[in-house]
């Protein structure tokens, strides 16, 4: 089994190379998972803002079904954590240290959908990301107090691999969404 060292420059110059631009329709899986998941029409889609070749979750705001619900978008803190924070399309938005835009910052939310973005993922729905482990610590924290956290990798179906090396951290997420649909 390959280091995920190795997996991750391998994954991510993948996706640099095969990388292609998703339209709005590649969200619609989404609208029926959230109907069977979720009875209130009021909840809040943790997103995260595209940077290094990945999926743009932004052309959410394409959908109809899916553009009127409440947005958030991540803020990095300390020891490799984060917080999730209201965001509306076209809201003014800050550079972190790492290059990536993130809002400003106000009263953290907990998401009821989670869109974590994706270097490589596996059958078991396990991902491979970056490496420094803020979706997995902030999945740890918060899936103990809120299991109805719905969690949704993003990706191309290209960035499959058949089995990632995983161990005690790593987060399984619920769903896997690619341009083929929902795994």
């Amino acid at each position: 089994m390959l280091q995920k060292n190795i997996l991750r420059k391998k994954y991510y110059y993948l996706r640099k190379k095969k990388y292609f631009e998703i339209n709005k329709e590649f969200f619609l899986p989404l609208k029926d998972l959230i109907k069977s998941n979720f009875k209130s029409k009021k909840i809040k889609i943790a997103l995260y803002y595209p940077s290094n070749f990945e999926i743009n979750v932004l052309k959410i705001f394409g959908n109809n079904y899916l553009k009127d619900k409440k947005t958030l978008l991540p803020i990095i803190k300390r020891n490799h954590q984060m917080d999730f924070f209201l965001w509306k399309k076209n809201e003014v938005l800050l550079i972190n240290k790492f290059g990536i835009m993130e809002p400003i910052k106000s009263t953290s939310q907990i998401p009821d959908i989670m869109l974590v973005p994706i270097l490589a993922f596996d059958a078991d729905k396990y991902r491979l990301g970056y490496g420094k482990g803020y979706y997995d610590r902030y999945l740890q924290k918060y899936k103990k107090k809120f299991r109805n956290i719905l969690t949704v990798g993003v990706a191309f179906s290209f960035q499959k691999y058949h089995k990632l090396p995983t161990n005690k951290n790593d987060v399984k997420l619920n769903y896997i969404l690619t341009e083929k649909g929902i795994y």
